[in-house]
C-alpha cells in the first residue's frame, strides 16, 4: 500500500473548517459595511415571499430564517455563506472518495476547488445566489454519483434535494441535471440506474421543494426573467451573426478564465505526467466529459436560439466545478504516482489559503494609502449614527437596495424601503418622521432630492419633495480627509 493510500483524509475537512472560520473573521474585521449581495439579503429579509425578483428565493429563505433566530447582522450573513461553502467542499470530498481509491487524489480534488477563482475568491468577495448554486450542485453531484455507484433510496433522495435547491438558487441550474441524465443514458452500463423506480422519488422531492416558487413564477414570469434576459442579450443593435459571435467568444473566455488557474496548478503539481494523463480515461472520466459537453451545448443553444450575447464565468459554476475531480480521475486512470505531486500541490494550496483572505482585506484596507475606495469603504453606519442624533426615524426610504440593506443592518426595528424595489410597501401611516437617504455623485452632480424619490413620495404618500441636505462622512480606511457624500431629507421631522 502506498503512502497516499494510507493517509487519512479527515484532516482535509478540519483544514477547511479552520479556513472558513478564518474567512468569517477576516470579513468581520474588514468592514461593517455590506456589499451588493449582502445588502440585498439584509434588505429583503424584512418579509418572506415565494419569490423576490430575478433570482430564485433559496438563499433569501435561508438567510431570512437565520436572521429570525440570530438577528440581522454581518456575522449572520458571513456565517451562513461560509457554512454553505464548507458544506459544499465536504460533499465534494465525499463524492471524490466514492470514485477515487487514492486518498491523495481525494485530497487534491477537494482542495483543488480553491484553484477556481470564481469559487475561492469571488464567492467570498460578494456572491450569494451563486454560493447557493455551488452548494446545490454539490448535493446533486454527490447524490447522482452515489446513485450510479451505490444506489439506494437515500442517494436518489439526495439527488432530488439537490435539484430542488438548485432550481431555487438559479434557473440555469436546470441544465446540470439534464446534462447528467443525458450523459448517463448514453452509457448502457449506467442506463439501469436511470430506468429505476427510485428516480420517481428524485423527481417528486425536487417538485415538492420548488412548488411554492413555481406558483409564484406562474404569475410573475416577466418580473423574474426580464433582468436576466436583459443581461444575457445585451448586444445592442448587433446583427444576429455578431450576437452569436459575441456569445460564443464570451463563452470561450468564461471557460478559459474558469479553468486556467486549475490547469496551471495541476501542471505545477504533476508536471509532464499531467499531459500524458489527459489522454487516459475511465468510465467516470467519460461520464463527466459527456456531462460537460452537454452543459456547454445547452449554453450554446441559449446563444444561438436565445439571443445570449454575454456569458459570465460564474454561470459555469454548476458544471465546471467538477474540473479538479475530473483531472484527478484522469490521473488515476493513467496510473500516475501521486505522493510527490501531493507534496508539490500543498504549498500552492497554502498560498491560496493565505492569499485570498489577505487580498480581500487588503483591497479595502489599502485605500488609506491609494485613495481607491471600494463599496466596503463607504461609511453607512457613521452616516446613520449622525442622522439619528437629529431625530429617530420611524421609517426610511433609501435611494437603492445597496443603501437600504446597509441601513437595515443598523436599524432592524424600522422598516426600510427602497425606490428601486417596489415589491415591499409596508403601511407607513403614522410612521413619522420619515428619513430619506440617497447616494450622491462624489464629483459634481446635483445635490437635490432625486426625481424618482420625489415621485415616490407624491405617489405613495401625497407628500411634496422636502428640503434636501448633504452629509459628508469620512471613509472607512480613508486617506487624509477623504469623505463620502450622502443626500438626506426628513418628512415631518420633530421640532
Amino acid at each position: 500500500m502506498t503512502e497516499s493510500n494510507r493517509r487519512d483524509i479527515s484532516w482535509i475537512f478540519v483544514l477547511l473548517a479552520a479556513y472558513f472560520v478564518l474567512q468569517v473573521g477576516v470579513r468581520l474585521a474588514t468592514s461593517h459595511s455590506l456589499d451588493l449581495d449582502e445588502a440585498e439579503q439584509a434588505f429583503r429579509s424584512q418579509w418572506l415571499a415565494a419569490g423576490y425578483g430575478p433570482q430564485p428565493p433559496f438563499y433569501n429563505w435561508l438567510q431570512y430564517t437565520v436572521f429570525q433566530v440570530a438577528g440581522v447582522s454581518l456575522t449572520a450573513l458571513s456565517v451562513v455563506k461560509n457554512l454553505l461553502l464548507f458544506s459544499s467542499y465536504v460533499l465534494y470530498g465525499l463524492t471524490a472518495r466514492l470514485i477515487l481509491p487514492d486518498k491523495a487524489l481525494v485530497a487534491i480534488a477537494t482542495l483543488g476547488l480553491l484553484t477556481i477563482p470564481q469559487i475561492a475568491f469571488e464567492m467570498q468577495r460578494d456572491l450569494t445566489h451563486t454560493v447557493a448554486v455551488f452548494f446545490s450542485a454539490s448535493i446533486f453531484f454527490y447524490g447522482f454519483i452515489r446513485s450510479l455507484k451505490q444506489p439506494s433510496l437515500a442517494s436518489y433522495l439526495i439527488a432530488g434535494i439537490g435539484i430542488g435547491f438548485g432550481l431555487l438558487a438559479k434557473y440555469n441550474f436546470a441544465i446540470l441535471p439534464a446534462a447528467a441524465l443525458i450523459a448517463a443514458l448514453s452509457d448502457a452500463r449506467l442506463r439501469p440506474r436511470i430506468f429505476d423506480w427510485r428516480l420517481v422519488l428524485t423527481a417528486v422531492v425536487a417538485l415538492v421543494i420548488i412548488l411554492p416558487h413555481l406558483f409564484w413564477l406562474k404569475d410573475n414570469l416577466d418580473f423574474a426573467t426580464a433582468r436576466t434576459l436583459e443581461k444575457m442579450t445585451a448586444s445592442g443593435d448587433a446583427s444576429y451573426l455578431t450576437q452569436v459571435a459575441m456569445g460564443v467568444s464570451s463563452l470561450a473566455l468564461a471557460t478559459i478564465s474558469f479553468a486556467a488557474l486549475t490547469v496551471a496548478v495541476f501542471a505545477i503539481a504533476f508536471g509532464k505526467s499531467l499531459s500524458a494523463a489527459l489522454g487516459s480515461g475511465s468510465e467516470w472520466t467519460r461520464l463527466l466529459e459527456r456531462m460537460m459537453l452537454v452543459y456547454l451545448a445547452g449554453i450554446l443553444l441559449l446563444i444561438v436560439f436565445g439571443g445570449a450575447a454575454g456569458i459570465k464565468d460564474r454561470w459555469l459554476v454548476p458544471m465546471l466545478f467538477i474540473l479538479p475531480l475530473y483531472f484527478c480521475l484522469k490521473i488515476k486512470a493513467a496510473g500516475v504516482e501521486t505522493d510527490k505531486a501531493f507534496r508539490r500541490f500543498m504549498p500552492v494550496v497554502a498560498v491560496i489559503m493565505i492569499g485570498v483572505p489577505a487580498a480581500l482585506y487588503g483591497s479595502v484596507a489599502t485605500a488609506r494609502f491609494t485613495g481607491h475606495y471600494e463599496r466596503l469603504n463607504r461609511p453607512y453606519a457613521g452616516m446613520l449614527e449622525t442622522l439619528r442624533k437629529q431625530a429617530e426615524p420611524a421609517a426610511i426610504l433609501a435611494g437603492d437596495s445597496l443603501l437600504a440593506g446597509n441601513l437595515r443592518q443598523d436599524i432592524p426595528s424600522v422598516p426600510v424601503l427602497s425606490v428601486d424595489y417596489p415589491g415591499f410597501h409596508p403601511d407607513l401611516t403614522g410612521r413619522r418622521p420619515l428619513l430619506l437617504v440617497w447616494l450622491l455623485p462624489q464629483k459634481g452632480g446635483s445635490e437635490a432630492l432625486p426625481p424618482d424619490m420625489a415621485e415616490w413620495l407624491q405617489t405613495n404618500l401625497g407628500v411634496s419633495a422636502p428640503q434636501a441636505s448633504v452629509i459628508d462622512v469620512p471613509y472607512l480606511y480613508g486617506r487624509g480627509d477623504d469623505s463620502y457624500r450622502f443626500g438626506y431629507a426628513w418628512v415631518n421631522q420633530p421640532g
